[in-house]
């Protein structure tokens, strides 16, 4: 498998638990309806970790234009590998959410609220303030960035013990799972703007009963906010923990 196909296929694998979860807890008479943060939180940590294990080994499992970017600014990433990657993780994000679609298929009919169906595929605030969002979205995907950086430093590392290949990806999941228990309130922590852009566009174009518009107006804000955080995060964990 090439890189570019492991970063679709990975992307593709973490919105489909992510985007996955949320239509459990979420759409009517789904047998997990109403079952609350802490299982949106989960599953989608749960979901990135299986998605690192499955292309790390292939292409780093960035699975998030905010980690090229922020690995590319600090020199950990070339930067002619950028734009495929970042191509990659936006068709790989709008195909696990068709596959979300078709896995709760009955289930769009039956639910009524419209802002429940596009939240299953895209965030949006519980308080639309977009200055204000687009700094939650910047202050969380900073610490992505920065705590995946810091998971893998060599210090963290014990030598030979396989410490980064074998628990690395379980902690990048559980490293999301405490963004949306912490950050997540505000704005639904997209902290990556193929998994909300990818999705938005896939709400956009697939037949879903009855829901209503995609909210193109709040599209930004999961974009560059998580793009401003990704670099962020990446110079200030090259400020300040030097290899």
């Amino acid at each position: 498998m090439s890189p570019f196909l492991a970063e679709l296929f990975g992307t593709m694998l973490l919105v489909l638990f992510g985007d996955g979860v949320v239509a459990n807890v979420l759409l009517t008479k789904s047998k997990g309806q109403g079952a609350g943060w802490m299982v949106v939180t989960a599953g989608w940590g749960l979901g990135v970790a299986v998605a690192v294990y499955a292309v790390n080994s292939i292409s780093g499992a960035h699975l998030n234009p905010a980690v090229s970017l922020g690995l590319a600014v600090i020199g950990k990433f070339a930067w002619a590998d950028v734009p495929a990657y970042i191509a990659a993780q936006l068709i790989g994000a709008f195909l696990g959410a068709v596959l979300v679609w078709l896995a709760y298929l009955p289930h769009w009919a039956m639910t009524e609220d419209q802002g429940a169906k596009l939240a299953v595929f895209c965030t949006g605030p519980a308080v639309r303030k977009p200055v204000q969002n687009l700094i939650t979205e910047l202050i969380g995907t900073g610490v992505l960035v920065l705590g995946v950086l810091a998971i893998l430093s060599p210090k963290n590392l014990v030598p030979n013990s396989g410490f980064d290949t074998g628990l690395a990806p379980f902690l990048v999941g559980v490293l999301v799972w405490a963004i949306g228990l912490s950050l997540g309130g505000p704005t639904g922590y997209a902290i990556n703007p193929a998994r909300d852009l990818g999705p938005r566009l896939a709400h956009f174009c697939l037949p879903i009963a009855g829901k209503g518009g995609s909210d193109w107006s709040y599209a930004w804000v999961p974009v560059l906010g998580p793009i401003l955080g990704g670099v962020l995060g990446a110079l200030c964990y090259k400020a300040f923990w030097p290899a």
